[in-house]
């Protein structure tokens, strides 16, 4: 067979072949819709391609371009919109999507593999749920010029599809992070971090202190000797107890109440050095001076709302700030008939504990407070029972704190307004 005819056949051949045998080295070119060797036209093709022939071999180098011939992948630059990372204590789960949706990206890093591919990557938006280990990752994002955003994980369960895993997870953090609606958690600084530790160690050392206070009154009680509720009257009683030889205690007794006694003394101490961090911390800190001048907050209220809010740019005026905290009624409505229930105790029940306990104080001294604000108190107690009235201050005393970080402003008290003079 001659060689044109054989390029010919090959030519009629090339879409149903990968790999042909012949048995000279060319190379065949196609132009314009044609196969050519050299300048001789030798059958008109569908397909667009490149052949080298050599050593018996005709290979296929490129994609045939829409006809669906099957090659080699040409590699298209990766365009990524928004990214979902699913957190983890040593992994760390990646999924991309671009700008229709679609999912380009499935990967699994360690941190610093995470860290490393993120540093030169061109993406329009990152998200992660706010967890363990969130604020860290979103600072060091944000110092590669990412745009990151936090979220809380209740948000973003309605994006998850069937089942459960991590890429699944990382699959709806991208989704909802994009949503226009979406309610998102400011990163904290270090500084509001090492608050929060502080008040979280403080926390957990006096919940301690109520347990041992509880066990040795639960211990006395064993043995007929009962005690008021009450860390200062535990405090007072203990010693003369545990030197009475006629309480009747036994000598294992003793020692065993000898060291919780110690242990008290320990958690005590632990607690006071707490207190004086934090009330030199809300001293040198001058949104926390002005906060401190708003009835029923002090030194650790102060510190625990900068720890959670920063400025409070989170939210957009004091009622969302309230909300956040859980001391608004609860709303079912159905029908068009409104049923507001009890407060909804969301979200910071620390900081919630701490506005109402601060409102209970206030309470105690209404007639000592601005006239606008005692009237208020008065008008209020007159017609709700007082724990109502202390959840409703705490409402007033969060929205206070929200206008004194959120407007930059120092507290001005409310002042009853006389009618007559006007």
């Amino acid at each position: 067979m001659p060689a044109i005819a054989r390029y010919k056949f090959l030519a009629g051949q090339l879409q149903h072949l990968s790999y042909a045998t012949l048995s000279i080295d060319r190379v065949l070119a196609y132009r314009n819709g044609s196969l050519f060797l050299g300048s001789v036209l030798l059958q008109p093709l569908r397909y667009e391609l490149l052949i080298w022939i050599t050593n018996g071999m005709v290979r296929r180098l490129f994609p045939a371009s829409s006809w669906g011939i099957r090659g080699e992948r040409r590699r298209h630059p990766m365009e990524l919109h928004t990214i979902g990372i699913d957190l983890g204590k040593t992994v760390f789960h990646l999924v991309g999507l671009n700008l229709r949706g679609e999912v380009v990206v499935h990967k699994k890093f360690s941190r610093k593999q995470l860290l490393h591919f993120t540093a030169n990557l061109k993406v329009e938006l990152i998200g992660m749920e706010a967890c363990g280990g969130a604020h860290f990752l979103g600072r060091a994002l944000r110092e590669q010029g990412h745009e990151v955003r936090l979220m809380p994980a209740q948000y973003v369960k309605p994006y998850v599809k069937t089942n459960k895993s991590d890429y699944i997870d990382a699959e709806a953090i991208a989704e909802a992070v994009g949503r226009p609606k979406m309610r998102f958690v400011p990163i904290k600084s270090d500084d509001q971090l090492d608050l929060q530790s502080l008040h979280r160690v403080r926390e957990r050392w006096v919940m301690r202190r109520t347990a041992v206070i509880n066990q040795i009154r639960g211990l006395l009680l064993e043995r007929g000797i009962t005690l008021r509720k009450g860390r200062c009257h535990v405090d007072a009683a203990l010693p003369g107890i545990l030197e009475d030889a006629s309480a009747k205690l036994s000598g294992a007794l003793r020692v065993l109440l000898a060291q919780l006694k110690l242990e008290l003394n320990h958690l005590q101490m632990r607690i006071d050095e707490a207190d004086a961090v934090i009330k030199k911390t809300a001293g040198d800190n001058e949104a926390c001076r002005r906060l401190v001048a708003i009835p029923g907050i002090g030194p650790i209220t102060a510190t625990a709302i900068i720890a959670a809010i920063g400025n409070g740019a989170a939210f957009k005026k004091g009622r969302e700030f309230s909300a956040w905290l859980g001391i608004v009624p609860g709303e079912y409505t159905t029908g068009g008939k409104q049923k507001l229930l009890g407060i909804s105790k969301r979200g910071n029940s620390y900081l919630r504990r701490l506005f109402v306990q601060g409102a209970r104080a206030v309470l105690q001294q209404s007639a000592k407070q601005s006239s606008g604000l005692s009237a208020w108190l008065a008008q209020l107690t007159a017609r709700a029972h007082h724990n109502v009235v202390a959840v409703a201050l705490a409402n007033k005393l969060a929205r206070m704190a929200w206008a004194v970080l959120a407007k930059n402003e120092s507290y001005r008290p409310p002042v009853l307004v006389d009618v007559a003079a006007a």
